[in-house]
C-alpha cells in the first residue's frame, strides 16, 4: 500500500488524504480511492480537487495518469470539470450509507416524547446566544496568549473574581477569588471532593485520603438526584437518608455523619426551603462534629414569591462548601461550575484535580466572566425568572380548571412544580403520560433505598423546557392525562 497525503492548502485551501492500492496500475488505484472518498463522503458535492500537476507531484505519478483518472469519473458523473472552475465534485454525488451502517430495514429513530415536562431543563431556545456570542468575542479578543497554554486547575483569575463578586451581591456568598475552584458542574464537585477510591466508613471530616478529600458517610435528603448517590456509591461513599417535610430536611436525625449534602434553597425535587431554624441548627451540627455541609444551589437564583433565600454558606465560610452552576440559569452544555470552599479545602480539591486535563473550557470561563461582568447575565436571569414564573402561574391555572383535585406543592421557585396524586395512582399516571407523548418523572424515582416515602405519591412537572410556542399544548396533554386519572 502506498500512501500520500497531499496539501494543496496555498493553492485551494483544502487537505486531502487518498489511500493508492489495490490490483491494477497506479491510474485504477488513483481513480478507485477518489471514488470511494465521493461515495463514502469524504469529498462533499462541490469540494474543488487539485490541478493535475499538483497532485501528480504530491503522489509521484505521472501528470497524464491524474488527468485520466479526473476524466474517468467525469464521464462517470462523480466529477465535473469546468474552464476556469477547476474540476470538482459533482453536485448530484451524495454520499450513500453503507448497509452495515444502516440496515434497510432499521425502524427510524422517533424524536422523543411529543411533550417534554422532565425536572431540570431549561428552556433551550432561550439561551441568549447573541449576547454570549459577543461576550466570546470580546474575552478572546482581550485574552492573554497564556490564557491559551496550560493554566491554573482553580480556574481562570479573571471568572473566579467575577464570581466573588457576583455570588457576594446575589445569593450573599462570603467568598474569596482564591477560595474558587472552577470545575465542570456539580456532579464534577462531588468527584473531586470524594473521588472515585475514596473510603466510606473511615477518616476524618477532610483530609485526601484514598483519592477523596471528603469521606462518609454522608448524610442526604431522602429525596435527591439517584444519579448522585450512583456516584457516591461508586466512591465508596455511605450515604445516610434525612427524613423530609415541608420545611426541608430534618437535620436534627444527623448524628455521626461527616458531612452533609443538602440542597437549602429549594429541596429538590419536593420544593421546599429549608427553614431558618433548621438552617441554623445544621451550621451548629457541623461546628460541635468538625463536619462539613456542601450546598447545592442549583436554582438558587429563580424564586418567584419572593426575593431569593440567601445562600447557607453566607452563616459560617468555613462549615459550608458552596457549590452552583449554570447548568439551570444559562444551559447544561455550557460545563461551568464552581465551588466555593472552606480555606483547608482548597488544595487538597486542587491536588485531587490535578495539574492537567479534566479542567473546564478556558475560552468559556473567559465569557462568563464578561458575560456576568457586563450585565448580560443578570438581564437574562431576570428574563427567565420572569418567563419561568409566567410558565408556572400557567400550570397552577390549567390544573386549577380542569384537574382541580390535583395540588400543587412546594413554594413557587425553580424548574419544576409537584403535583400531589391520590395514593397509589403514581405509577399508572406516569405511564399513561407516557403513552400520551408526555415525558415526565414521578416522586418515587428520586426517592433513597433507604429513606421512607414521605413524600408520598406525585408528579416532578418540569415547566421550564418546552419552548414557549408548545408549552400550551404540553400543559393540554398533561391536563387531559391528570383529568383521567
Amino acid at each position: 500500500m502506498t500512501e500520500s497525503w497531499v496539501n494543496y492548502a496555498e493553492r485551494i485551501g483544502v487537505d486531502l488524504h487518498l489511500e493508492l492500492s489495490g490490483p491494477g496500475g497506479r491510474r485504477a488505484a488513483l481513480t478507485r480511492a477518489l471514488r470511494e472518498a465521493v461515495r463514502g463522503g469524504r469529498l462533499a458535492p462541490g469540494t474543488r480537487l487539485p490541478p493535475f500537476r499538483s497532485l501528480a507531484a504530491d503522489l509521484g505519478v505521472a501528470r497524464n495518469t491524474v488527468a485520466d483518472a479526473y476524466a474517468e469519473l467525469v464521464a462517470e458523473g462523480w466529477l465535473t470539470a469546468r474552464q476556469g472552475s477547476g474540476t470538482r465534485v459533482a453536485e448530484r454525488a451524495r454520499p450513500l450509507r453503507r448497509a452495515v451502517d444502516v440496515p434497510a430495514q432499521a425502524p427510524a429513530r422517533t424524536g422523543g416524547p411529543r411533550h417534554d415536562l422532565r425536572q431540570g431543563r431549561p428552556d433551550a431556545s432561550a439561551f441568549p446566544r447573541a449576547a454570549w456570542a459577543a461576550s466570546y468575542r470580546r474575552a478572546l479578543q482581550a485574552a492573554p496568549s497564556e490564557a491559551f497554554g496550560p493554566g491554573d486547575p482553580a480556574g481562570r483569575r479573571e471568572l473566579r473574581e467575577t464570581l466573588a463578586e457576583y455570588l457576594a451581591r446575589a445569593r450573599g456568598v462570603r467568598a474569596e477569588p482564591d477560595r474558587i475552584v472552577i470545575c465542570s458542574g456539580f456532579a464534577h464537585a462531588l468527584r473531586l471532593l470524594f473521588g472515585r477510591d475514596a473510603p466510606g466508613s473511615t477518616g476524618g471530616a477532610g483530609g485526601p485520603a484514598g483519592g477523596g478529600v471528603l469521606r462518609g458517610p454522608l448524610g442526604v435528603e431522602a429525596y435527591g438526584l439517584g444519579f448522585h448517590r450512583d456516584l457516591l456509591a461508586a466512591a465508596g461513599v455511605r450515604t445516610v437518608p434525612l427524613p423530609l417535610d415541608e420545611h426541608g430536611a430534618r437535620v436534627a436525625a444527623l448524628g455521626r455523619e461527616r458531612a452533609v449534602l443538602l440542597t437549602p434553597a429549594h429541596q429538590f425535587p419536593t420544593g421546599g426551603p429549608l427553614r431558618p431554624e433548621r438552617r441554623a441548627a445544621v451550621i451548629d451540627w457541623a461546628r460541635a462534629r468538625g463536619a462539613v455541609v456542601l450546598e447545592d444551589d442549583y436554582d438558587g437564583e429563580f424564586r418567584y414569591d419572593r426575593r431569593p433565600v440567601g445562600a447557607l454558606q453566607g452563616l459560617d465560610p468555613e462549615r459550608v462548601i458552596h457549590i452552583g452552576s449554570v447548568s439551570k440559569s444559562l444551559s447544561p452544555a455550557l460545563r461551568l461550575g464552581w465551588m466555593v470552599l472552606p480555606e483547608r479545602y482548597v488544595e487538597p480539591v486542587l491536588a485531587a484535580k490535578g495539574e492537567r486535563e479534566g479542567w473546564a473550557s478556558v475560552p468559556d470561563q473567559l465569557a462568563l466572566a464578561d458575560f456576568v461582568a457586563c450585565g448580560s447575565y443578570d438581564r437574562h436571569v431576570r428574563r427567565m425568572r420572569q418567563r419561568y414564573r409566567g410558565r408556572r402561574d400557567r400550570l397552577v391555572a390549567a390544573l386549577a380548571e380542569r384537574a382541580p383535585h390535583i395540588e400543587v406543592t412546594g413554594i413557587a421557585a425553580g424548574l419544576h412544580a409537584v403535583l400531589r396524586l391520590p395514593p397509589g395512582t403514581e405509577r399508572t399516571v406516569v405511564e399513561a403520560a407516557a403513552r400520551r407523548g408526555v415525558a415526565l418523572d414521578g416522586l418515587a424515582a428520586f426517592r433513597h433505598p433507604d429513606g421512607p416515602a414521605s413524600a408520598g405519591d406525585g408528579l416532578v412537572v418540569g415547566y421550564a423546557a418546552p419552548a414557549d410556542h408548545a408549552y400550551g399544548a404540553a400543559l393540554e396533554a398533561l391536563c387531559e392525562v391528570l383529568t383521567a386519572a
